[in-house]
């Protein structure tokens, strides 16, 4: 069977054996491009029409109205498909809306040309112009009329049937996995519908779209371990965005009432199903919002984006229910935990909690229990036991004050904060609190940080004295929210892993 006719090559003809032919083939189309004086890429095809445009306008007309209507088309594509029948063939082109069969023929287009389509391979991007018809088997075709190549394949394509059937060379090699796998171009376009759609959301709640830097003199906003590097310029060490929202909070006291940034930020840790080192997020800040307002604003935000993703509120994850309809339920941490475990009014007990999380596995050398306050010990108590256990869409809420060095304490229980986080499907979307707002108290809360940072804790936060500056000019009372767009994503397309839903996650370097 020749290469032309299926989209993977035979057994005994291996991929190199394949590029080899092929570069001859671009060997001898270089020769005969320069011979008649025209480029062997040449780029000055422009499609009339795309493969969906013509299926809608003429897809369900019949042979007959076809054939009065005479319908001049011209098409661009990657040749997908290609069957070679003596003196006519059929292929299939694929653009980036769908595929359109051509009808090629060699009375048609004449006897040089079509001996030279013979000899085209599966990857080719080709162009074709002709009139629009249908196939006795009532297929929607482009009987061409001429037929050109426009770029020359040098690797042959995957197995048309099973496409990449290795998961990180579909990450690694996203370019193939885009060509050969409809189901994710359509996870990709979803992907820049949402964010389309929440940019839309946001403008008209009255937000204003802002862009701040990326590299930062002090990494800030959110506790984790940076990215470092040099700036040669200014000859200082520089951090890569870890967050954005010690420079959003800034515009609040310059006066916006209401910002966001849907930006890319980094985060020198792990990487699994759920993390990936660089990652989108959208982070917004509204004056004269507490945590509550942030609340009721973060769920509907999440349903209109499910909305302009997938048209319902009852989604599916994992083959399980997941339903955005009703009112995203309430609880803090410590009702959480009392709903999802056996723990009772205990977790209000130090050595209780101790004691359970040694049953956990989890010991004094490595986890420091003993020194933990209960605040902290009931946090990891929840993280253990009761994350996963919230599949439904739930706000956690009220997070112990030293853990949670920017939020505003709570004005009865100073112990806790205004914060919440938003679980689906077990696992954190967003987080968001009533900001604090209060100049020393930041500044109190930042020495603190330096402490436990000295103390060998490197995911602390620095001390950013122009921020407190900025705070010491004062700024309204503000609530503040991010959410992680790629984990909203993997939601609205069921998809397992971060990297499904990334076009170019983080890989380890090729050997």
């Amino acid at each position: 069977m020749s290469e032309n006719t299926s989209a993977s090559p035979s057994p005994v003809q291996d991929e190199n054996q394949l590029i080899t032919e092929r570069r001859e083939k671009l060997k001898t189309l270089r020769a005969t491009a320069a011979a008649a004086g025209v480029a062997a890429f040449p780029n000055d095809f422009k499609p009339g029409n795309h493969a969906a445009a013509l299926v809608a306008a003429h897809g369900e007309k019949d042979t007959e109205q076809l054939a009065q209507e005479a319908t001049i088309a011209s098409i661009a594509g990657r040749m997908m498909l290609k069957r070679v029948m003596g003196k006519a063939s059929f292929a299939t082109l694929q653009d980036s809306t769908g595929r359109m069969q051509i009808y090629v023929q060699r009375e048609a287009i004449g006897e040089e040309a079509y001996a030279d389509f013979k000899h085209w391979d599966l990857g080719d991007i080709v162009a074709a112009e002709g009139t629009v018809f249908k196939t006795k088997t009532g297929e929607l075709s482009l009987h061409a009329t001429r037929v050109r190549m426009l770029t020359k394949s040098l690797r042959p394509l995957p197995d048309k049937f099973h496409g990449m059937a290795d998961q990180e060379q579909k990450y690694r090699q996203r370019y193939v996995d885009l060509i050969t796998d409809e189901s994710a171009r359509a996870r990709f376009t979803a992907r820049s519908k949402t964010v389309s759609g929440i940019r839309q959301f946001m403008v008209e709640h009255d937000f204003l779209e802002v862009e701040t830097p990326m590299l930062h003199p002090i990494p800030g906003g959110a506790n984790a371990k940076p990215f470092v590097t040099h700036h040669n310029a200014l000859d200082q060490e520089m951090f890569l965005r870890i967050a954005p929202e010690l420079y959003l909070k800034r515009l609040i006291v310059g006066g916006f009432e209401r910002v966001f940034e849907i930006n890319r930020s980094y985060r020198n840790e792990g990487i699994s199903v759920r993390h990936n080192p660089e990652f989108t997020m959208m982070e917004f800040y509204a004056a004269y919002w507490n945590y509550q307002d942030l609340m009721t604003y973060t769920e509907d935000l999440v349903r209109d984006a499910a909305l302009k993703a997938q048209g319902t509120l009852q989604l599916s994850y994992g083959g399980k229910p997941v339903d955005l309809a009703p009112a995203f339920e309430r609880l803090t941490i410590v009702e959480a935990v009392q709903k999802y475990t056996q723990a009772g009014d205990g977790v209000f007990d130090t050595v209780w909690l101790i004691n359970a999380l040694q049953k956990l596995g989890m010991n004094e050398a490595k986890h420091k229990l003993s020194t933990r306050s209960l605040a902290s010990l009931q946090v990891l108590y929840f993280e253990e036991t009761v994350e996963e256990k919230l599949w439904q869409p739930t706000f956690i809420m009220e997070h112990p004050t030293e853990i949670s060095p920017l939020a505003r304490a709570n004005d009865q229980r100073p112990e806790v904060t205004e914060r919440f986080e938003l679980y689906i499907t077990g696992r954190e979307f967003g987080n968001g609190f009533s900001e604090l707002n209060d100049a020393e108290d930041q500044a109190a809360r930042f020495n603190a940080q330096m402490n436990a940072k000295e103390s060998g804790d490197d995911e602390a936060m620095y001390y950013d004295a122009d921020f407190i500056r900025a705070l010491e000019y004062g700024m309204p009372p503000t609530g503040g929210c991010g959410i992680g767009i790629d984990r909203l994503m993997m939601l609205l397309t069921d998809s397992a892993s971060i990297r499904d839903v990334i076009l170019f996650p983080a890989l380890r370097r090729e050997a």
